[in-house]
Protein backbone atom coordinates (compact mmCIF):
# COMPACT_ATOMS: atom_id res chain seq x y z
CA UNK A 1 0.00 0.00 0.00
CA UNK A 2 1.31 3.37 -1.08
CA UNK A 3 1.88 6.11 1.27
CA UNK A 4 -1.13 8.42 -0.65
CA UNK A 5 -3.62 5.58 -0.01
CA UNK A 6 -2.66 5.58 3.73
CA UNK A 7 -2.62 9.15 3.86
CA UNK A 8 -5.81 9.32 2.08
CA UNK A 9 -7.44 6.16 4.30
CA UNK A 10 -6.44 8.10 7.63
CA UNK A 11 -8.54 11.60 6.33
CA UNK A 12 -11.30 9.70 4.69
CA UNK A 13 -13.88 10.29 7.57
CA UNK A 14 -17.94 9.21 7.30
CA UNK A 15 -18.60 10.97 10.41
CA UNK A 16 -17.38 7.95 12.84
CA UNK A 17 -19.66 5.13 14.82
CA UNK A 18 -22.94 6.16 16.40
CA UNK A 19 -22.17 3.94 19.43
CA UNK A 20 -18.57 5.42 19.65
CA UNK A 21 -19.72 8.61 19.55
CA UNK A 22 -22.26 7.73 22.13
CA UNK A 23 -19.36 6.46 24.46
CA UNK A 24 -17.31 9.44 23.90
CA UNK A 25 -20.58 11.07 25.35
CA UNK A 26 -21.30 9.34 28.39
CA UNK A 27 -17.38 9.36 29.59
CA UNK A 28 -17.37 13.29 28.75
CA UNK A 29 -20.04 13.67 31.23
CA UNK A 30 -18.33 11.95 33.52
CA UNK A 31 -15.52 13.93 33.00
CA UNK A 32 -17.55 17.34 33.30
CA UNK A 33 -18.81 15.70 36.63
CA UNK A 34 -15.28 14.87 37.67
CA UNK A 35 -14.23 18.66 37.39
CA UNK A 36 -17.28 20.21 39.27
CA UNK A 37 -17.99 17.89 41.56
CA UNK A 38 -15.75 14.84 42.27
CA UNK A 39 -16.92 13.82 45.82
CA UNK A 40 -19.69 12.35 43.44
CA UNK A 41 -17.33 10.35 42.11
CA UNK A 42 -15.53 9.50 45.00
CA UNK A 43 -18.99 7.91 46.75
CA UNK A 44 -19.81 6.22 43.91
CA UNK A 45 -16.50 4.67 44.17
CA UNK A 46 -16.35 3.87 47.89
CA UNK A 47 -19.25 1.30 47.97
CA UNK A 48 -16.73 -0.69 45.59
CA UNK A 49 -13.88 -0.23 48.93
CA UNK A 50 -16.14 -2.45 51.30
CA UNK A 51 -14.63 -5.95 51.91
CA UNK A 52 -11.24 -4.54 50.55
CA UNK A 53 -10.56 -1.27 52.67
CA UNK A 54 -11.38 -1.40 56.45
CA UNK A 55 -12.76 1.80 56.94
CA UNK A 56 -13.68 3.36 53.26
CA UNK A 57 -14.81 6.28 54.47
CA UNK A 58 -10.97 7.09 55.81
CA UNK A 59 -10.09 6.56 52.22
CA UNK A 60 -11.48 10.44 51.09
CA UNK A 61 -9.43 13.06 49.77
CA UNK A 62 -8.63 15.66 50.93
CA UNK A 63 -9.18 19.03 49.28
CA UNK A 64 -5.64 18.69 47.39
CA UNK A 65 -6.58 15.34 46.59
CA UNK A 66 -9.51 16.34 44.85
CA UNK A 67 -8.19 19.61 43.45
CA UNK A 68 -5.61 16.89 41.44
CA UNK A 69 -8.74 15.08 40.53
CA UNK A 70 -10.34 18.17 38.68
CA UNK A 71 -7.32 19.34 37.28
CA UNK A 72 -6.75 15.57 35.84
CA UNK A 73 -10.25 16.13 34.64
CA UNK A 74 -9.52 19.26 32.57
CA UNK A 75 -7.15 17.35 30.75
CA UNK A 76 -9.69 14.07 29.97
CA UNK A 77 -11.91 16.53 28.85
CA UNK A 78 -9.89 18.74 26.73
CA UNK A 79 -8.56 15.74 24.94
CA UNK A 80 -12.28 14.01 25.11
CA UNK A 81 -13.17 17.19 22.78
CA UNK A 82 -10.51 16.84 21.19
CA UNK A 83 -11.66 12.94 20.15
CA UNK A 84 -15.18 13.88 19.51
CA UNK A 85 -13.97 16.65 17.16
CA UNK A 86 -11.60 14.18 15.03
CA UNK A 87 -14.87 12.39 14.32
CA UNK A 88 -16.51 14.92 12.50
Amino acid sequence: MSHDAVVQAATDSDGGSPVFVLVLCFFLAMGVIQVVRPQLLWKANARLQRGWVKNPDATEPTSKGYAMNRAVGVIFLGFGIWMLVQQF
